[in-house]
């Protein structure tokens, strides 16, 4: 005959199997919780994309507030702020919008030179070789010797030594190219020199440039946009911010879009968010370095000590374009920073005063 259980038996065998399980619960490793550093990446197959709430990121909402006031003041017309990847304040003003196109101006030029690796990394390109080597000889009005001596590098560099004091420095016939230094003794924002990186890439691939960075850049990583020769002017980019922003992502990643390489050339990319020569320590490959201690600036000879922008954190590299367009990248906080619009003042080829007026109520929102 079996035995029967009492009721308090039952009871207390009942209980004992309810603390058991509840002890091997709280035992039982807790799921691993997502990074809060992690970045997000929208999809590339259309144009949804994670928000996050100023709030929630203990930031200044009154101040941003201000800040949206100061940036219709100055003619802007797009501004993003990303924060590990989503947004954290999108805002258009007038009637541009969301789907409203623009142009890069200079920003494109770190556009560029990030295009420019993925060339080398595809073997298609030797940043040491001379550029005659891709678009033959002759392309200066300088002696041959003294071409020969600039190569993609010094594009990359803006060190050709070509004369950027011409009467249009965006031509680039032989005649306006004109020998002034030799290749790497000296700094000067030139677009024509940079320019021709197009050309350079277009020999090298067989493709329009068109065609090339859209496969290597364009499509990969969802943006939207075209490059468009610009008469009496170079090779201009135009998009939406959004797309902007998913450029300034892909720059934050390293070259990675989330888990792909777009450019698996370490090495180059930290060379492009790098000083690149001991001329101008707050340049890159086309791209702008804070934090260096001494920049020079589109037109000038001089040395200027100081950071690029003294208001911004002193890890951020920036693609910077004329009449204020910008993107900002920010490694140490995560962000990224979009900024299209009319000049905000003046005129200027890539940094202006705005930049450090800008942060400064920058700084007051995110609090850094």
């Amino acid at each position: 005959m079996k035995p029967v259980l009492d009721l308090t038996t039952a009871c207390l065998l009942i209980l004992c199997l309810f603390i058991t399980a509840c002890n091997n619960s709280k035992n039982a490793p807790p799921p691993t919780p997502p990074s809060g550093n992690a970045l997000y990446f929208p999809p590339v197959n259309n144009n949804t994309w994670q928000n996050i709430s100023v709030d929630s990121l203990g930031w200044n909402t009154s101040a941003l507030g201000d800040l949206y006031t100061y940036l219709e003041s100055k003619h802007t017309k797009a501004f993003i702020i990303l924060k590990n990847g989503k947004i954290a304040a999108e805002k258009y003003f007038g009637s541009f919008t969301a789907d409203s196109n623009w142009y890069w101006a200079s920003a494109g030029k770190t556009l560029t030179a990030f295009l420019t690796g993925i060339a080398q990394d595809d073997g298609l390109i030797d940043i040491d070789k001379p550029t005659s080597t891709y678009i033959g000889t002759g392309w200066t009005s300088g002696p041959a010797e003294k071409e020969n001596l600039i190569t993609v590098k010094n594009q990359l560099t803006m060190t050709t030594g070509l004369d950027d004091d011409v009467t249009n420095p965006d031509c680039t016939l032989p005649s306006c190219l004109q020998y002034k230094a030799d290749a790497g003794t000296r700094w000067a924002y030139h677009n024509a020199a940079y320019t021709l990186l197009d050309a350079v890439i277009e020999s090298a691939s067989g493709m329009s440039y068109n065609n090339y960075f859209r496969q290597k850049i364009r499509d990969r990583i969802g943006m939207n946009g075209l490059w468009i020769k610009v008469p009496n002017s170079n090779n201009v980019y135009y998009s939406t911010a959004r797309s902007m922003a998913r450029f300034g992502l892909l720059m934050l990643n390293k070259g990675k879009w989330n888990a792909t390489a777009i450019l698996s050339d370490t090495s180059y990319f930290n060379s492009q968010i790098n000083t690149s020569q001991n001329l101008n320590l707050s340049y890159g490959y086309l791209t702008w370095l804070n934090g260096k201690g001494s920049y020079m600036a589109p037109g000038s000879q001089l040395v200027l000590p100081g950071y690029l922008i003294s208001e911004a954190p002193m890890d951020m590299y920036a693609a910077l374009g004329k009449n204020d367009q910008k993107i900002y990248v920010v490694p140490s906080q995560q962000l990224v920073v979009i900024r299209m619009g009319e000049s905000a003042g003046g005129f200027s080829p890539a940094l202006s005063g705005f930049d450090n007026e800008l942060w400064k109520r920058l700084k007051m929102v995110i609090g850094f």
